[in-house]
């Protein structure tokens, strides 16, 4: 059977902790992986654009041995030039696996079900398992262990605060999310991850205020206050959103040893400031790496 990531409750608690293993050995030894994909191909389906997931990808295929296809919105144009459904159905039979980064998560879940080839997901409005994967990944590597560790993250509760619900609700994480009133996490997905939470003890909670939120974190994350499709919201965000800038006044709330984390791009002196972005804490670049590590993990054990 065929499986897909479209965001990280797809993966079992095993199935994720395994991913990590394999990303971690493809990191520190790259050659012994480099024919794993040979002769595939992945589609890469850009409705938005982006550096990291457009480089990670078309870079780890290759690293696998396989080759990437990428396709612009000028080229495909979802749903407008042609239907999701026509789409897939061609790619089916061109190539071995689907990259989509796009707005709907709809369009994910159908090009999931009209094809017989995995579909991993890059990005939509609802959710980003891959950057997830990759956040956690890092935190594996500089805390060791997630058992007893607890995550903030401030500002908007969009898509990438859907995805480290996701992964701390199978990683046994204690995750709080801080935001302004009026823009918390979507509902069903926080509650997804609140029954998620049930099998391994991890604990998904929302709290307003950021400094009771960031108390004792060994991790803090941002995000930008406004994401793509949103840049005539990003006048009235920044005032709305001013109190939960990460700076050092708010980390000096988290222990000691935190680090604090960023998926990037990063508005700086917005969400975050220079002193934190740039400071000893920072893990944010690791992270960025880790994306193409974790994607290359998530390629082989989908399209092997």
């Amino acid at each position: 059977m065929k499986k897909d990531f479209l965001k990280i409750l797809d993966f079992t608690t095993e199935e994720v902790l395994d991913t990590f293993k394999l990303a971690i050995d493809m990191k520190k030894n790259p050659s012994k992986y480099s024919e794993a994909l040979k002769g595939k191909t992945l589609a890469l389906i850009f409705e938005k654009p982006s550096l990291r997931t457009r480089t990670s990808f078309d870079i780890g295929i290759q690293q696998l041995g396989g080759y990437s296809l990428y396709l612009s919105p000028a080229e495909i144009n979802l749903g407008k030039r042609e239907s999701v459904y026509d789409v897939s159905m061609v790619l089916d039979r061109m190539v071995q696996g689907i990259m989509i980064r796009t707005f709907g998560h709809d369009i994910v879940e159908d090009m999931s079900r009209f094809t017989r080839i995995p579909v991993i997901n890059g990005l939509t409005d609802y959710t980003h398992p891959c950057q997830g994967m990759a956040d956690y990944m890092t935190i594996k590597e500089i805390k060791g262990d997630f058992k007893k560790l607890k995550l903030t993250y401030v500002g908007d509760g969009n898509n990438v605060a859907h995805s480290l619900m996701n992964g701390g609700a199978r990683l046994g994480v204690h995750v709080v999310v801080s935001t302004p009133a009026g823009y918390e996490p979507n509902l069903v997905a926080f509650k997804e991850a609140e029954e998620a939470a049930k099998l391994t003890g991890a604990k998904i909670e929302y709290i307003k205020d950021p400094f009771e939120a960031v108390k004792n974190a060994d991790v803090v994350y941002t995000d930008t206050w406004a994401s793509m499709g949103q840049e005539a919201e990003a006048e009235k965000r920044r005032r709305i959103f001013k109190d939960y800038q990460v700076n050092e006044k708010l980390m000096a709330k988290a222990k000691k040893d935190a680090i604090f984390m960023h998926c990037l791009p990063a508005h700086r002196n917005e969400e975050v400031t220079d002193a934190v972005i740039d400071s000893k804490q920072s893990v944010v670049f690791q992270e960025a790496e880790n994306r193409l590590h974790v994607q290359k993990a998530i390629m082989y054990q989908l399209m092997k």
